[in-house]
């Protein structure tokens, strides 16, 4: 049995994630920047933005995918991440 997130709608269409940035203390900007432009294909203004959206509210949704495609994109983004030693969190949510 599904649960409820991974339940189709009525069209049968699969369920749909965001990919969410979770702001911290500790990144620096452009680096969250930069991420947003390699990862999801951002400009440098939107990036810009929803990097700034992030440390004002405490997170942004970077794009909203199916779930393979948040989950590897969530993936890449804390790797990346861990490779240049920032604490940077991206999680996933149903849409």
């Amino acid at each position: 049995m599904k649960n409820e997130a991974e339940k189709e709608d009525e069209n049968n269409l699969p369920a749909l994630y965001q990919v969410v940035l979770c702001s911290d203390d500790f990144t620096p900007m452009e680096f969250v920047i930069g991420m947003l432009e390699k990862f999801f294909y951002m400009d440098r203004h939107k990036a810009a933005e929803k990097t700034l959206e992030s440390h004002a509210v405490g997170k942004a949704v970077c794009g909203i995918f199916s779930k393979d495609f948040a989950e590897a994109k969530v993936a890449q983004v804390m790797e990346y991440a861990g490779l240049h030693n920032h604490p940077l969190h991206c999680s996933m949510e149903v849409a």
